[in-house]
């Protein structure tokens, strides 16, 4: 629960502030003083008489009722403190630097939860334990530097990791992003990130409040509220990214001995961000250049000019972004021609615009402008301007904040030269602006942010799916395990999914007269084995009654084989649709290429059930492989709109079916016409 004392106390005390500036204690005062807090500072230290110019209380009896109260002694002693300050000296909100908690023992554990017990039954705030404080324009409640530029508008920080946010604050400072608020909320016993995230959506004021948050996250504890929230904010005109550490199996050990969190699959993640519209980054630099992007006018195009006086990271920036599925197009024509002219010779147009190192500050103005006014196919620009030690860059740098100011296309200042010329981007930055120091990081970072789309429908899609249907079969279903072929074609009937024709039977005489009637060639295939193809159970383009025959005998001879399937062979390119459950995830519905590419190639894209037509197309314009779902060299592409629809309607099976824990449809045989769905497997547990 967050509160006013917390966010905007008249009165702090720092339990175990000290002069010693080297350590928390000491640090946190230190920060707070200098950071102008209005209110009154308060310090207990038994064995100080002033605390860095303040008169220190010996004891916290002695203590006037107080609204904040920041800890900064070992763990054993905590719970008592907060006991006292909150029954007698009215403390209403509490920050908890001390580690030695549910992070390291069952014995720690024990004292957070009677700190949260205490904070429960008084209605207390608590940040913490085992954090670096709460940063905001108010206090600045943190033992740690650098204090970044604070302003109304700058960014809002929440992370899962005191140590993270310090290293995002360094490359952020560097940058020149501003921030409005740093959360660390450490093990967030009682305020974690969602709760921050809920208290902002909320509370939120379009004139008042920072438009943009970033986040670093170890543990997701409610990713239903996590989604809701992210979403709220995003509608409201927020932008939201996000790295989720500790998806892997290493880095979830490494995340849990961190701070307990529990690990997500990468795929459950993958998905929760693309539902709630959050650009997902996996680097600190890749994070706070996505919130620099973030600062910047918005756009929508993909068409960038770049203005360079130096041609090596103009190339390089030029296929980044067009390997991030963005354009550098050609600039030709009388504009072109015309600029030309007033540049130096041996300038290039051509994008990049190459002025050249000995190109001036005039020069660089006139690019920019022709950019701005005369190629109207342009939708932003981007301007790396370094010192080659020809030109005066105060100068340089000058032209740059006033085009920034004036053009109404987004600018994106490359300033590669912190270090030659530091002192000349550091006066840049200090007029407002944010510095992408390196123009690769850029073009992956603004990938990241246009490929991610907006926040998704929450409705779910029923469009004849017949739900009734489905609960019918699901219910009779007693034992845990996988389906039988028929009850998974009853499913996928029900939920309108196509299906191959298709018969099972241990009797051969059965099996032929189903061949005959559908017509040859079949596909046979061993009923009995989970993975068919690893022993041998699959046998395609069978031609005549002698060779099903054959391998009816063969497959029955299979280990734990009860029965032999006979379908139609159909021809298409071979898709792949699946889900698994994730724990207080939900269902995570897979799909891409079908086969064996599934398992060698890993080109899937994740959605979080149900799923929306809008979010079912962009999964499938996110494969690497949907060039050939598209069609290519002459080959024809597959039915898009059908392929979306199927993945809708799994989602929508999965949504009433909660009990289904994994499937696969693989492969889904596609052309251009229909997609029919060949083999299925469904895990059912209750």
């Amino acid at each position: 629960m967050i509160n006013q004392q917390l966010l905007q106390p008249e009165s702090i005390v720092v339990i175990g502030g000290s002069n010693n500036t080297h350590k928390p204690g000491g640090a946190i005062v230190r920060n707070l003083i200098s950071g102008n807090y209005q209110g009154t500072l308060r310090i207990v230290n038994p064995k100080e008489d002033e605390v860095q110019g303040i008169r220190a209380f010996h004891d916290v009896k002695e203590l006037p009722p107080t609204d904040l109260a920041i800890l900064v002694v070992a763990a054993r002693f905590c719970p008592d403190y907060v006991d006292y300050l909150a029954k007698e000296k009215l403390v209403r909100a509490f920050i908890i630097i001390s580690a030695g908690f549910s992070e390291e023992t069952p014995e720690g554990a024990a004292l957070e939860q009677r700190i949260l017990d205490t904070c429960q039954q008084y209605g207390c705030a608590l940040i913490g334990p085992n954090c670096i404080g709460l940063l905001t324009r108010t206090h600045h409640s943190v033992f740690t530097k650098p204090i970044p530029r604070l302003t109304p508008k700058g960014v809002d920080f929440i992370s899962g990791s005191g140590a993270t946010a310090v290293y995002v604050l360094e490359s952020a400072v560097s940058k020149g992003l501003p921030f409005n608020s740093v959360w660390s909320i450490g093990n967030g016993r009682q305020i974690g990130i969602e709760d921050v995230l809920q208290y902002m959506d909320e509370h939120f004021d379009a004139e008042r409040d920072s438009l943009v948050k970033l986040l670093y996250i170890e543990n997701i504890t409610d990713p239903d509220k996590l989604l809701f929230h992210a979403t709220s904010l995003i509608r409201k005109g927020c932008r939201i990214a996000a790295i989720k550490a500790g998806s892997s199996e290493s880095g979830s050990r490494a995340a849990s001995s961190h701070t307990g969190a529990i690990a997500s699959s990468d795929s459950a993640v993958e998905a929760l961000f693309r539902k709630a519209g959050i650009v997902r980054c996996f680097s600190r630099e890749e994070l706070t250049t996505v919130g620099c992007i973030f600062t910047l006018p918005r756009f929508t195009g993909k068409n960038f000019a770049i203005v360079t006086h130096a041609g090596g990271p103009g190339v390089m920036l030029t296929d980044a972004l067009s390997k991030g599925g963005m354009n550098v197009p050609a600039l030709c024509g009388p504009a072109a021609d015309e600029l030309k002219a007033r540049l130096l010779p041996g300038s290039s147009v051509a994008n990049p615009i190459d002025i050249l190192a000995t190109g001036t500050p005039e020069h660089l103005g006139i690019a920019i402008d022709f950019c701005e006014q005369r190629f109207d196919d342009i939708d932003a620009i981007m301007v790396i301007f370094g010192t080659p030690g020809l030109v005066q860059l105060y100068e340089a740098y000058d032209v740059l904040h006033r085009k920034i100011q004036e053009c109404r296309k987004p600018i994106f200042p490359i300033l590669p030269s912190v270090n030659t010329a530091g002192p000349e981007v550091h006066e840049f930055l200090k007029k407002g602006h944010v510095n992408f120091s390196d123009e690769v990081t850029l073009a992956t970072a603004l990938t990241q942010v246009m490929k991610t789309p907006a926040p998704a429908d929450q409705n779910v899609v029923i469009n004849g799916v017949d739900v009734p249907r489905i609960r019918r079969i699901i219910d009779g279903i007693t034992e845990e395990g996988f389906l039988t072929p028929a009850l998974v074609h009853e499913l996928l009937n029900a939920a309108g999914i196509p299906t191959v024709p298709e018969f099972v039977s241990p009797d051969k005489d059965e099996l032929f007269a189903f061949a005959d009637r559908c017509g040859y060639p079949v596909v046979a295939k061993v009923v009995g084995p989970v993975h068919k193809s690893d022993v041998g159970g699959v046998t395609l383009n069978i031609r005549s009654r002698e060779v099903l025959e054959a391998e009816f005998n063969r497959m029955m001879n299979i280990e734990g084989a009860t029965a032999v399937m006979v379908q139609k062979m159909l021809k298409g390119t071979e898709l792949f649709v699946g889900a698994k459950y994730e724990q207080r995830f939900g269902h995570v519905v897979l799909c891409g290429l079908g086969g064996i590419f599934v398992e060698v190639l890993r080109d899937v894209s994740s959605g979080l059930a149900p799923l929306s037509y809008e979010e079912a197309h962009s999964m499938i314009h996110s494969l690497r492989g949907y060039k050939i779902l598209k069609g290519t060299r002459g080959q024809q592409g597959i039915n898009e709109r059908k392929y979306a629809e199927i993945i809708v309607r799994l989602s929508t099976l999965l949504r009433f079916a909660t009990e289904i824990k994994e499937m696969d449809i693989n492969p889904l045989l596609a052309d251009a016409d229909n997609i029919i769905a060949v083999d299925a497997r469904i895990f059912v547990s209750k």
